[in-house]
Formats: structure tokens, sequence, C-alpha cells
């Protein structure tokens, strides 16, 4: 059976509904519109993520027995609305940034057109999923750029709730680790999985060699083995002498990383293990692999920072009405004038201006006219009358991300807080 995602929303929602119904005005064309004020955390750039799982969860966005009976039940809306809700269908249409795209202050990044009626009670799902996963890739991009080449691997499931960590997993993929403890994410989405064992195992054993011992028989010389149980050296020495020389990786995971990862570097050559991988875990986030850069370090594992958006788990974005229909039938804007939360009115495009090297210069939005010449749109369709029409793979995205943070300026990447990479301009 689909599990219906209807109620994964805030009861205001239907209550607005409702009112909207009796009013007459819930038929109106609407455009509502997500974005962010600023980026949260002093971040130079936001990345998009949620987008396909917005879009999964839209098929199954249905008021369904079991749905209309609860919000009967707890009169959470009266006859005329539940009514409404059993054949609700969104039949409108939404474009947006595709996912791995960068974003900046007031980027439209999502753009939807129907009924108010139909376009209201999506409010509190599509910011559910896109604050969190673009937080989550927000952070991971800037992670992957601290790596270089280094191969980051997510493993923060134990740190998180179990569906956030699998939608998590995914958004680290998108924005470029290589692969994630998480099984669900694996079958999911087809992220590379990977994992060996914890302390718990060592600690199971009668001694450390055995427990070497069995991994290795288990898992073929080629395993990674974690050395930091007891003795680091101890250990180094005992997974060289079993494993042999083509002993696949080791992994640390506490002290000091730096100083360890040399000291185990400098061993391991000497034992003529010359192709071990060094793998570092222990509450890393981007700062911690930056100042790892120079030490021999092969891979990273990542978990806690990960998945709370590296003390930015919110990426602040906004569900505004940008424009209504008016009792002539026209489109008009509209927009919010309170002090501090300010919106823009207008359907709007986007546009991306480079410069004469390829970089990124500027962020133009504009409410109406032509194209500007040269202008890369950023807005894409994703519905069409209802029907998704923009769905693409993790890996386009993924490339997709790759080819957008080639664009940005090199202080876009400087992990010291500091105001987006480039400006936001409206015409």
């Amino acid at each position: 059976m689909t599990m219906s995602t209807a109620l994964l929303t805030d009861h205001y929602e239907l209550t607005m509904l409702q009112a909207a119904l009796r009013s007459g005005a819930a038929h109106r064309r609407a455009v509502f519109e997500v974005f962010a004020r600023h980026l949260p955390g002093g971040r130079r750039y936001g990345v998009v993520a949620g987008t396909g799982r917005v879009l999964d969860e839209l098929e199954r966005f249905r008021f369904g027995d079991e749905e209309l009976t609860f919000l009967r039940e707890h009169r959470v809306v009266d006859e005329a609305t539940l009514a409404f809700l059993a054949d609700y269908r969104f039949s409108g249409t939404i474009c947006g940034y595709p996912e791995g795209e960068l974003y900046f202050p007031a980027s439209p990044i999502l753009v939807v057109e129907g009924t108010f009626a139909e376009a209201v009670l999506l409010e509190t799902l599509i910011l559910s999923i896109l604050n969190h996963d673009c937080a989550i890739a927000s952070a991971a991009s800037r992670m992957a750029n601290a790596a270089g080449k280094r191969p980051l691997i997510e493993m923060g499931s134990r740190r998180t709730h179990e569906d956030a960590a699998v939608a998590a997993a995914r958004a680290a993929y998108l924005a470029g680790f290589a692969s994630t403890s998480n099984l669900m994410a694996g079958h999911r989405y087809g992220i590379p999985t990977a994992g060996t064992a914890a302390h718990a195992f060592t600690l199971l054993h009668d001694s450390e060699r055995a427990a070497f011992e069995a991994q290795i028989a288990s898992l073929g010389p080629g395993t990674t083995l974690l050395v930091d149980t007891y003795d680091v050296a101890e250990a180094v020495r005992t997974a060289v002498e079993l494993a042999g020389p083509t002993l696949g990786a080791v992994r640390i995971d506490s002290g000091d990383l730096a100083a360890a990862a040399q000291e185990v570097r400098e061993q391991l050559d000497a034992l003529g293990a010359f192709d071990t991988r060094i793998l570092v875990t222990s509450d890393l986030d981007e700062y911690a692999i930056a100042a790892l850069a120079a030490a021999p370090v092969d891979g990273y594992g990542v978990g806690t920072s990960l998945v709370t958006g590296s003390g930015v788990p919110t990426a602040a974005l906004v569900y505004k009405l940008v424009a209504r229909e008016t009792a002539s039938g026209e489109l008009e804007p509209v927009a919010k004038r309170s002090v501090g939360k300010p919106s823009r009115g207008g359907r709007k495009d986007a546009y991306r201006l480079l410069d004469d090297s390829g970089h990124a210069e500027t962020e133009l939005i504009t409410t109406g006219g032509p194209a500007p010449a040269g202008g890369v749109p950023l807005l894409h369709d994703l519905v069409r009358d209802g029907k998704v029409v923009g769905r693409e793979s993790l890996d386009e995205a993924r490339e997709r991300h790759r080819r957008a943070v080639a664009t940005l300026p090199l202080e876009a990447l400087h992990l010291g807080r500091g105001y987006a990479a480039i400006p936001t301009e409206f015409a």
C-alpha cells in the first residue's frame, strides 16, 4: 500500500483552505515561490537538493478514507472542505532550479502555480523537504570542497531520525560524497554503500588479534581495520602481519588525527604496506577536513556534522504568495511588507550571468521581459498540468552540482563567514 503524504502538513493549511472555500477565493489562480531571504551561517552559496523527493511525495499527496476520517473525527475542517479534499489532485504547474544547482538570496528555487486551494496545501510538505535537504547538501558541498579529491563517506545515520538519515545520505551524495553507510539510501537511490566494523567488534573478541583475524577471514585482506581501540601502533603492526602488505585500509577514530595519520603512514611504509590507505573519522566537519589537507589521509567519514547541516540544520527557505488572480481575472503581484520579512511580488524568472571566463557573476531575477543576453535560465519545468515532467536521476544532479561549483569565483570556496559569492539583482 502506498502511504499518503497528505497529513505531512500543518493544521493551518487546512483551516485557510476552509475559509477560502467559504469566501470564494479558493479557486483564484495563485503563484507561490520558495526562496531564502539570506544564506544562513554566513555561507557563500546554497545547494538545491530535495526536488526529486518533492516530486515523489507530490504524487502521493492524496486524502484517502483514513486521512479524511482523522480530519472529521478531530473536527479539523468542515464537511464541505472534506468533500474538496476527497477529490484533491494538484493540477497546476511547478518549475524550479534543478537539483544540484546553486542558489543565492532571493533565488526563486521553486515556483508553484495553480489555484490557491491546490497550491497552499503543498507549503509544509515542500518546505520540510527542501529546508532539510538543501541544508545538508550545502554543508556537504563545503566538505567536498575541503576534501579535494579525497573521498567522503556519509555515516550519520545514528545521529538523526531514521527517515532523515536516508534523505541526508541522498543530499550528501548529490553534493559530492562518494558513498554512505546507510543501506536504505543504497537500496532506494542507488548510492554506493560502505562499512566494515566498529569498536564493538574488536571488544567482542578475546584479543585485537583475534578480531582482526576474524574480519580478514570473512572480508579479505582488502578490508578496513579499525586500529584505535587500544594501542594504535600495536594494532597497525598486527594488521599488516595478518593481512600482509595488501591490507586495504586502516581507520583512525580518535585523538589528534593529523599526528596519528602521519605516524601511521610512516609505520605502514616501514612495514611495506605502501598502498594501504588511511581513513579518518571522529566528529569531522569542513573545518577539520580542511585542517587535515596536508596530512597523509586518503578519505574521511563524516557523521554528526553532516546530518545536522554542520551547524546550519535549515536552509531558511520560505514559501510565499507572490501573485494572485483579481476579481477581473488578471494576475497581480502581492508581497508582504512586514518589518524584517519583506518579499517581492510578481511571477519571476531567474538567470545566471557569467563573465567572459565562464564564472558566475550575477543572479538576475526578472518579473517579465525578454531573457537577458547570455543569461543561463535557471527555472525548468518540473510539473505541468499536474503531471511530473522534470524527474531526473541522482547522478545527473550530482554531475550538475560538480559543474556548477566549478563556475564559482574562488572566494566562494572560503569556509569563513561572508557574503553571498555573487550578488542578486532584480530587473
